[in-house]
């Protein structure tokens, strides 16, 4: 694969390698809410979620979809000459309305001419049957990808974080995207309280096991005005060092299947509401040490890609 950039396989290289030139991610929010917050599950999300339920980079719900394409594309094509992108549906949990709704804003974004896929981040509680037929429907037209916020294996951290969905029904989701032929994306946090580095590793061969094709490692971040924040002023955890946080990822980049797409390493919180670890507003730093612990270290995803180069 001569596209590839990084010691692991990088969603820059998959992308490159499948539509031949750079592609980039346009921040929509569908206007919903998550089942965590409007009483159905509970009312204050997860632990560690911003009020702008994880959008908090998305454009504003007040436009059209087709506006919010059109005024994200101008930012990013201001700075550089791209001309495809992915329209991602980020905010909230974006299959979690009527589904005519969701048609139409679907359909929407994928009709648009500069858009070559669409991202949906959603809850695997929250892809009844009526959903999974229109989002097969739509990857015939181009194709659809679905994220899902699984964190962790471990159902103490799980509770702890008020994640409200087991396992089990994690799986049957992954199960019934695949069975749609949809791209499963899934979402593991890194760093979690209580959460030791097998506990992180535990998760990750996880993944190995079911037929996912990316995976966004995030570094677990302290937000202004979250019940996270509360437990951390209370000194109840510690977030990681960035040498910490380094040497675990490495580990899960080892230790993850090559053919899993790397979409995220490390993140970054809105620099006005991040408390915690603040080490990690410089993500192009972080992101260039990494890899070059990785090419000192040799590691075997490492030897692997290049050896393919």
């Amino acid at each position: 694969m001569k596209w590839l950039d990084k010691p692991y396989f990088s969603l820059n290289a998959m992308l490159n390698d499948r539509f031949g030139e750079k592609i980039y991610k346009l921040a929509l929010n569908g206007g919903m809410t998550c089942p965590n917050r409007d009483g159905t599950l509970g009312l204050h999300g997860c632990i560690f979620c911003s009020d702008g339920g994880s959008g908090d980079f998305a454009a504003s719900k007040s436009l059209s979809i087709t506006a919010q394409i059109e005024q994200q594309k101008a930012t990013i094509q201001a700075k550089r000459p791209v001309g495809k992108f992915i329209a991602y549906f980020q905010a909230y949990t974006n299959t979690y309305s009527s589904i005519d709704y969701l048609r139409a804003i679907f359909t929407e974004a994928i009709s648009h001419p500069d858009v070559i896929a669409i991202s949906i981040g959603t809850r695997p509680d929250c892809l009844g049957s009526e959903v999974l037929d229109l989002l097969g429907e739509l990857n015939q037209l181009k194709p659809v990808w679905v994220e899902l916020g699984l964190q962790t294996i471990h159902p103490k951290t799980a509770t702890y974080i008020r994640r409200g969905y087991d396992l089990a029904c994690f799986e049957e989701a992954v199960d019934n995207l695949r069975s749609h032929d949809i791209e499963v994306i899934v979402h593991v946090i890194i760093g979690l309280p209580s959460e030791t580095c097998e506990d992180v590793l535990a998760t990750i061969n996880y993944l190995n096991t079911l037929p996912i094709q990316g995976v966004k490692l995030q570094l677990l971040h302290v937000l202004n005005g979250t019940d996270l924040a509360i437990d951390y002023k209370k000194g109840l955890f510690q977030t990681l060092s960035e040498d910490e946080y380094l040497d675990l990822l490495i580990d899960c980049l080892e230790q993850l299947s090559p053919t899993i797409v790397i979409h995220r390493l490390t993140g970054d919180g809105p620099k006005d509401l991040l408390i915690a670890p603040t080490w990690s507003s410089a993500k192009r730093t972080v992101l260039n040490k990494l890899h070059h612990r990785m090419r000192i270290q040799d590691t075997w995803q490492g030897k692997l890609y290049h050896e393919e180069v």
